[in-house]
């Protein structure tokens, strides 16, 4: 499980299906009110406090990700107390009172991002052997972001090129068309093999 911060009330959660397997619990549980679910949320926003500071006392939107053969991405943002909405004699913010909003990934994609050019040119050059036909490059944010189209891609593939990126890189729950309107386009298709043509191996 792995938590950072997209801002001082929003946070972002990546859940591998390790993470889930675990904890007995299947990607469609998470769409369902069930004790293993409520389990893992408090779990989820315990280290998010211990590891943050980021307090989820308070109404709090939860928005769940699904990512092929990546697990899933949860964000949790902290939203504000609303007293039109209050029972008479209520002075304090409930303790937990959140709504989850959920939302699944249409298309099979894999978006990975890397904040230096470094380890992005060296998953390109591990991968030469096996996507050099797939893959398109973005700028946005500062950063770099690999976009792959999974859907007609064996699935031993599959897990080869997330594993890959997984080592040099870090799963984004930014999609292609954020990427693609907001961002740069570098390179739209065979990327991997258009990074190794013109980038050598770093040593």
């Amino acid at each position: 499980m792995k938590i950072e911060r997209l801002s001082q009330d929003k946070i972002r959660i990546f859940l591998t299906s390790d993470d889930l397997n675990e904890r007995g619990i299947q990607r469609e549980d998470m769409w369902q009110e069930i004790p293993r679910v409520h389990e893992l949320f408090t779990e989820m926003m315990d280290q998010a406090y211990t590891e943050l500071g980021f307090d989820a006392t308070g109404p709090l939107a939860v928005e769940v990700f699904a990512l092929p053969a990546q697990g899933m991405v949860v964000v949790v943002t902290k939203g504000k107390y609303d007293p039109l909405h209050s029972e008479p004699g209520d002075e304090e913010m409930p303790d937990e009172v959140y709504e989850m909003e959920v939302t699944m990934e249409a298309n099979d994609t894999v978006v990975y991002s890397f904040h230096d050019i470094d380890p992005l040119i060296e998953a390109a050059h591990v991968l030469r052997e096996r996507v050099t036909e797939n893959g398109a490059l973005y700028h946005y944010n500062n950063a770099y972001f690999l976009h792959f189209s999974t859907e007609d891609m064996e699935d031993s593939v599959h897990a080869s090129l997330v594993a890959v990126l997984a080592e040099f890189g870090s799963s984004s729950s930014v999609t292609p068309a954020v990427l693609q309107e907001y961002g740069k386009t570098v390179m739209a298709d065979q990327a991997v093999a258009q990074i190794c043509t013109h980038f050598d191996r770093r040593a």
